[in-house]
């Protein structure tokens, strides 16, 4: 027989049935999810150990959808928990134990403004045996070529045709059965994120918290667990443990953290809170590209907001080194992701954000009003792909510099912002300068030291004290209307 009409053979799921209560409806998801992931992995290993059987092995995602009917005006200051028009919305879900308050808190908007039930079930996605396996420590997917059967013949595997960002791309149509996407990702596109953050990050997904932090620079790293160790400290502090690279958890501000023999492409440290309201700090490293994969994956779980706290050089001669610049406009030419949002497409400060930053540097340096004007600096961004653009012919890049109004220039700050508008995750950028190469002041070792000696805290402080404002805002205010557009997915 050709793999074509070789039987299949799937586990048994509860019927379709439809919810009033979010919790009740995402323990249904669970139990779905649980029952297919539990079958593949099964028949995985019974296929490893004994080959297969004659037939294949497919179970499927869960899914949630809902009918709507009416055009009714839905009162409510979200511009999320509903959906845009009549008809059919439906979203494959997975890992519904890692996302459980997320889709309680979308499906119960769902239901309140809408007053119609929910309908939870199996969908028509297959999980890939990849995914499934995923969460087994003891079991992996070999190689092609290293099992004694043809992996694709027997069971499912990643499908590109799922796995896209259509729908946040705002290029997504409606399916031939006239079903709308009710959220933004597809439960393989999210698998395939959760996949990646494990290996660049070497952190579980489960650790990232809502609030995310990145760097272009180790320096913030160690000051970033010397905060949590003081947090630790401070059993009032709300915050419960810090997680470096490799998982390795500590909830006591005196515990060891050994040292890695490799360090992952993108090292992440999370400072948790029971709710997940902590801070993640990122370091990406240096570039665009960098910049867009972090956030590419991050993006699937949802964060409440993202800052980037890193260095750049300081374009006019009025500023100092240490100084700061506050981003409320991006020059983009970063070029990244030129395909999935075109450079026209323009990329606002959010109000919510820049209050709390510019209210955390007042803070921090015990500046305010026209004295705050000393030390940081409000103006464009320019994010470039080329680190050593100082030895190009200048007058081109300069003039664009000049002409858009510039007053710093990184890697990767308009690219996390650019994709923070795609992915709809409030964005900020709070930079600091750290050389003025068209002022001959050059990024020299000795002048590095210094500098990072002095600011390195104080900045990183700053990104901290914000992110903690923006926890304490309401959803309504800071996943603003700003990021969503005419025609959205109803989960955030």
């Amino acid at each position: 027989m050709t793999p074509q009409n070789i039987p299949v053979h799937s586990p048994a799921v509860p019927a379709p049935e439809t919810f009033t209560d979010p919790k009740a409806a995402v323990a249904r998801l669970e139990e779905l999810y649980r029952i297919a992931t539990s079958y593949l992995c099964e028949q995985f290993g019974r296929a490893l150990r004994k080959g297969p059987d004659g037939h294949r092995i497919r179970a499927f995602y869960p899914e949630v959808r809902v009918a709507t009917t009416s055009f009714a005006q839905v009162d409510s200051r979200l511009s999320f928990g509903h959906v845009a028009e009549p008809g059919v919305h439906a979203a494959t879900i997975t890992r519904p134990d890692l996302f459980r308050h997320y889709l309680e808190q979308q499906i119960g908007l769902l239901l309140e403004n809408h007053k119609v039930p929910v309908t939870v079930r199996a969908s028509t996605t297959p999980i890939p045996v990849h995914f499934a396996v995923a969460a087994h420590s003891d079991m992996s997917v070999p190689q092609e070529g290293a099992a004694d059967f043809t992996l694709r013949d027997i069971f499912d595997v990643p499908d590109l045709s799922t796995t896209n960002d259509d729908i946040v791309n705002g290029t997504a149509s409606v399916g031939m059965d006239g079903v709308g996407p009710l959220a933004p990702f597809t439960a393989q596109r999210v698998d395939y994120s959760l996949a990646r953050l494990s290996h660049y990050t070497a952190t579980d997904p489960e650790h990232f918290q809502n609030h995310v932090l990145f760097t272009n620079y180790q320096f913030y790293v160690t000051e970033f667990e010397a905060y949590a160790r003081q947090m630790l400290a401070d059993k009032k502090s709300g915050y419960t443990s810090f997680v470096s690279t490799g998982n390795v958890e500590i909830t006591e501000a005196d515990a060891p953290l050994d040292p890695v023999d490799k360090q992952p492409q993108m090292p992440t440290y999370h400072l948790k809170r029971a709710d997940g309201s902590g801070i993640t700090l990122v370091n990406i490293g240096v570039g665009p590209s960098n910049a867009k994969t972090a956030t590419d994956h991050i993006a699937v779980l949802r964060p409440h907001a993202w800052i980037m706290v890193g260095h750049c050089a300081g374009l006019r001669n009025s500023q100092s080194l240490g100084d700061f610049v506050l981003a409320h406009a991006y020059l983009r030419e970063d070029h990244v992701l030129d395909d999935d949002l075109p450079v026209w497409v323009p990329i606002p400060a959010l109000a919510e954000v820049q209050t709390s930053l510019e209210e955390a540097v007042a803070e921090v340096t015990e500046l305010s009003g026209y004295e705050l004007k000393r030390v940081m600096r409000t103006g464009t961004v320019a994010t470039i792909d080329n680190r050593n653009w100082e030895l190009r012919e200048h007058s081109g890049p300069v003039q664009r510099l000049s002409q858009s109004r510039a007053v710093a220039l990184d890697m990767e700050s308009a690219t996390i912002a650019a994709n923070g508008y795609r992915f709809r995750v409030p964005y900020g950028t709070l930079l600091c300068v750290s050389d003025k190469p068209l002022h001959g002041e050059l990024k020299l070792p000795g002048m590095a030291s210094d500098f990072y000696k002095t600011q390195v805290a104080r900045h990183l402080l700053i990104g901290i004290r914000a992110m903690e404002r923006l926890r304490e805002m309401p959803l309504e205010r800071l996943h603003s209307r700003k990021l969503r557009s005419f025609d959205e997915t109803a989960f955030l």
